[in-house]
């Protein structure tokens, strides 16, 4: 890169926890990169006229964390096929046009994570159970469909949110109740959790795993703690299990190349400078 230093900054109210500063400052710094990346809180009453007016901000491109994902997708001249989708966007850059494009990466990050921990997961894809009907598993529900899983089961406690999203994927995405999750977990190649359930300070996600058939991968988007009582229960019983930092740190990488024009790995010393800012042991 030439000229002046290439700016970037995670977006949202708040930002002060987040974690997306020393992700790309790690990767700046090992790339030797001048660029930059802060942090700027921007507030719901202004967020509109912040990404209306973006290319006035001073930086090339951004990360959007809640509430704003939704307001940044509006916003913008261009979107992919997953923000699109799902109307909400999470990274993004000026083209050089000066045009303002979007991208969702949660679905990128949560395959990302499983490519590199288990390679040849979706090999045979079949039957995926996803917990929870939020944000992250509509983005998670897009994901699977995209390796060509047959069924999605979403079960949710509040019936009504998953089937929103069971209605806007199609005949191979499923909602369910709760109580209907014994049943469906005898034939679940693919358990994931996107629920909050199990995270530090809330409360425990209680499952009983005795139908889960041994070979079915089991995976949480939680990540403090690592390891969570249900990747915890499922790993005791002989399940493989993959914790959810690689989602964070994947979704990442996409920003990053647009932004600075090298494309990062996750790598072990990254993992291990999040877990220690976040005082977990691997």
């Amino acid at each position: 890169m030439s000229g002046p230093a290439r700016k970037a900054a995670v977006t949202g109210y708040p930002v002060a926890q987040s974690r997306s500063p020393l992700v790309h400052g790690y990767w700046l710094k090992k790339h030797g990169l001048e660029g930059e990346y802060g942090k700027i809180e921007v507030s719901p009453e202004t967020a509109e006229d912040f990404f209306a007016n973006f290319s006035a901000s001073g930086l090339v491109g951004a990360n959007v964390t809640v509430p704003h994902k939704e307001v940044a997708a509006a916003a913008c001249d261009q979107l992919d096929d997953a923000a699109t989708t799902m109307g909400a966007a999470n990274t993004l850059w000026l083209d050089e046009a000066g045009r303002l494009c979007g991208a969702n990466t949660d679905g990128i990050g949560f395959l990302g994570n499983l490519d590199q921990l288990v390679p040849g997961w979706d090999a045979l894809p079949g039957t995926a159970v996803v917990l929870g009907a939020g944000g992250a598993a509509r983005a998670i529900v897009w994901a699977l469909l995209s390796r060509k899983f047959t069924k999605v089961h979403i079960v949710n406690r509040t019936f009504k949110k998953a089937k929103k999203i069971a209605d806007e994927f199609g005949s191979r995405t499923i909602a369910h109740n709760w109580d209907k999750l014994r049943t469906l977990l005898g034939e679940t190649d693919l358990l994931v959790n996107t629920t909050s359930l199990g995270m530090t300070g809330k409360s425990p996600l209680e499952i009983d795993l005795s139908a889960l058939p041994q070979e079915t991968l089991v995976t949480d988007i939680v990540y403090v703690p690592l390891e969570t009582d249900l990747l915890k229960q499922a790993g005791e019983r002989g399940n493989q299990t993959v914790d959810g930092l690689g989602m964070l740190l994947h979704q990442a990488v996409p920003g990053f190349e647009k932004w600075f024009g090298v494309r990062p790995e996750v790598d072990d010393e990254l993992r291990a400078l999040i877990l220690k800012d976040l005082g977990v042991e691997p």
